[in-house]
């Protein structure tokens, strides 16, 4: 299940103290990694204010499939919506620091709510932004449990990269403490005793880096962009040690 996090170069404004732009955006992938070959759908919006700024997003997994392999209907979905509250903007250091409080969760599997602190950084023509955050991580109960509650997250967008008008490099990086149940081993509902009892306390790693060109510029259509994004992850959604799974998508920004 894919996550994205704070993509919009909106930012640029929302740092020089001014309401920051609303964007709203679909993007369609698909996935080619193992076991995966299916499409994934995100809706993704940012809007900001002057009390700081909302991100959201909602995936969905179109891999329900039929006796004979062809895919019917989604199969799962995932939400998350965060909040970032400043009202110091103009303030010298501190206007670069916000509070968060986020909400995120997979269907008939988990939710989590996280709070913490985000730090934002700018190149001095905002065409490089990058967010460093701190984030005391809850988990569901009964379901999964941490001895180490605490997430780390770095997000970048890089916007013209190399010079190529059109070109952004953007993504995330998230770490946190999870004890981990591994499907590769047996499935388990996570209400069964013998859930918790083979869940390991392991480090959990996530990654998106994505790449998007606005190719739609060269026929009149600014809104169309293709790309793609590696999901590099480690010990994440019940799958035990390193994955990278690559995909190829486009992009509509609304």
């Amino acid at each position: 299940m894919s996550k994205k996090f704070f993509f919009a170069v909106a930012f640029a404004t929302l740092a020089l103290g001014q309401a920051a732009q609303a964007q709203t955006n679909l993007q369609t992938f698909y996935d080619f990694g193992k076991n995966r070959n299916h499409f994934t759908t995100t809706l993704e919006g940012f809007y900001g204010d002057n009390w700081g700024n909302t991100f959201f997003f909602i995936d969905y997994d179109f891999n329900a499939k039929d006796a004979d392999g062809v895919n019917q209907a989604p199969s799962g979905s995932y939400m998350e919506i965060a909040r970032c509250l400043n009202f110091w903007q103009n303030v010298p250091v501190l206007g670069n620091f916000s509070l968060q409080v986020e909400y995120n969760g997979l269907i008939g599997v988990n939710q989590n709510f996280l709070f913490g602190i985000d730090y934002f950084l700018h190149s001095q023509d905002f065409k490089n932004t990058f967010n460093f955050k701190l984030l005391y991580k809850t988990f569901s109960k009964n379901i999964a449990s941490s001895d180490i509650p605490v997430q780390f997250t770095f997000v970048w967008g890089m916007q013209d990269l190399f010079g190529v008008e059109g070109l952004r490099f953007s993504g995330f990086a998230d770490v946190w403490g999870e004890n981990v149940f591994n499907f590769n081993e047996c499935f388990l509902l996570p209400t069964d005793a013998a859930y918790k009892e083979k869940a390991d306390r392991k480090v959990v790693f996530i990654s998106e880096p994505q790449i998007w060109y606005n190719v739609g510029k060269w026929f009149g259509c600014p809104n169309f962009h293709i790309g793609g994004e590696v999901e590099l992850s480690l010990n994440f959604a019940g799958y035990d040690g390193f994955y990278a799974r690559p995909c190829v998508g486009t992009k509509w920004v609304f």
